[in-house]
């Protein structure tokens, strides 16, 4: 058997980022954390955890990390069958997110469930390309994904849709694109990416000019906030979800790229296929939500 307070410990160091802040949470001291670790290394015959900053569980690690969220999931919703009305403790989720369903849809989709339940959402920011990597290592329970192949052991439900179109203020349009926007120009015109993982505008590019340009002149910002910030104030094009920039669009105060050109992307909700109430009350109620939002 093994034991529950060592992988603790391991649980704790990933999701504080560090030994310092998991010794803080379960109240020992950091050597206390790193002894209980390589205990469990030695009783599993694995490394469990990369120590880098910050630590990063190996593929053992991570399995341990899921068997351990499985069954502390499965408990809380034990103890809430044997006491359904007391004044409990709140429960955590752990989700991946990408940044921009955050900065648009999902505060709407999740509220009220908030507001009924004691629930803490711990999210997890990363590309929707790649959220489904932190639900495989165990770090999360459940991820907003673009990835359309079911997870083994996991549950897969559509969300929405988010459309995105490259676009810049007039005054840029003026000073890049003259004449219409063109392969040739996009090479030397400033571009913004949100991170060198990102590959939306190459799509656009693709989807607009039938190919990419051999070389960019991006600037990375990986801020959904400040990306749009940044396009306002005209020093460069970028690729906006449509419910963040259609006021600007109406407005005027930013146009398309090329006009009527746009990438879609389709985004799922995977999580652990789990019978637990909680999880699947909140899985329901977020893919549900989530439609309502694009009415």
């Amino acid at each position: 058997m093994l034991d529950y307070k060592l992988i603790e410990a391991l649980a704790m160091v990933i999701q504080e980022s560090g030994f310092e802040k998991a010794a803080g949470k379960l109240h020992v001291t950091s050597s206390a954390v790193s002894q209980r670790i390589r205990a469990l290394e030695e009783q599993t015959g694995q490394i469990l955890i990369n120590r880098t900053n910050p630590p990063k569980p190996t593929d053992a690690g991570a399995r341990i990390l899921k068997h351990y969220h499985l069954v502390k999931r499965l408990e809380e919703d034990l103890v809430d069958t044997f006491t359904p009305h007391e004044n409990k403790h709140f429960v955590t989720l752990a989700i991946g997110i990408n940044l921009d369903s955050l900065s648009t849809w999902f505060l709407d989709a999740v509220k009220d469930f908030l507001y009924k339940h004691k629930i803490l959402l711990d999210l997890k920011p990363a590309d929707q390309d790649l959220t489904d990597q932190l639900l495989r290592s165990g770090v999360v329970i459940g991820c907003v994904s673009s990835k359309d192949k079911m997870i083994q052991g996991c549950r897969m439900d559509y969300l929405r849709s988010m459309e995105y179109r490259m676009l810049a203020t007039p005054d840029y349009m003026k000073q890049w694109f003259p004449d219409g926007a063109s392969l040739e120009g996009i090479s030397l015109a400033p571009l913004f990416v949100f991170d060198r993982k990102d590959e939306l505008h190459l799509q656009y590019f693709k989807k607009a000019f039938g190919t990419t340009p051999a070389e960019l002149s991006a600037h990375y910002l990986p801020s959904s906030e400040q990306f749009l910030k940044f396009i306002l104030e005209g020093l460069g094009c970028g690729m906006l979800p449509e419910q963040q920039s259609n006021t600007y669009l109406k407005s005027g105060d930013l146009v398309e790229l090329v006009p009527g050109c746009m990438v879609t992307v389709d985004l799922y909700w995977h999580c652990w296929n789990l019978k637990s109430k909680l999880l699947e009350n909140f899985s329901s109620h977020l893919v549900g939500e989530s439609k309502i939002g694009l009415r």
